[in-house]
C-alpha cells in the first residue's frame, strides 16, 4: 500500500521553482515508473543525439535539408559557410543518423535521415513558434 496525502499549495523555493510543501514519497507510484526509466546507456546515445542537435550551424543545415536534398556545395552556398565547415558539421549529424548521403558523379548530395528525424525537426520548429505566438 502507498503513502499519500494531500499536499498544501505548492511553495516556491531557490528559482521559483514550484516544490510540495511536504516530503512525501508515493512508493506505489515511485515503482511503477522505475519500470519505465530508461538504461543508463540509452540515455547516453540520446544525450549524444540531443547534442548534435545543440548547435545553431547543424540547425540551419537541417533546415535547409528539411525540404529537400542538397549538395554540400548548395549547403555552404545557402547557409554562407565554407564547404570544409558545412562538411565538418554533416560529418557530426551523420554520426548521429541525423542525415544521410548519396553519390552522383563527383557531388554528395545529403537529406534528412527518415521520417522520425524529418518528424521531429518540424515538431520542434512547430513548437517554437507556438511558444512564441
Amino acid at each position: 500500500m502507498s503513502k499519500s496525502s494531500s499536499l498544501k499549495s505548492p511553495s516556491f523555493h531557490s528559482g521559483d521553482t514550484p516544490s510540495c510543501d511536504t516530503h512525501l514519497v508515493h512508493l506505489e507510484q515511485v515503482r511503477q515508473v522505475q519500470l519505465e526509466i530508461m538504461p543508463v546507456d540509452k540515455a547516453q546515445q540520446m544525450a549524444e543525439f540531443f547534442s548534435a542537435l545543440a548547435d545553431p550551424s547543424r540547425l540551419r543545415l537541417m533546415s535547409a535539408l528539411a525540404n529537400r536534398e542538397l549538395c554540400v556545395c548548395d549547403l555552404a552556398a545557402a547557409v554562407k559557410v565554407s564547404e570544409s565547415a558545412v562538411s565538418h558539421q554533416l560529418r557530426i549529424l551523420r554520426s548521429q543518423r541525423l542525415v544521410k548521403y548519396r553519390r552522383e558523379g563527383r557531388n554528395v548530395y545529403y537529406s534528412l535521415a527518415d521520417g522520425h528525424i524529418i518528424s521531429l525537426y518540424k515538431e520542434v520548429s512547430e513548437h517554437l513558434t507556438e511558444v512564441k505566438d
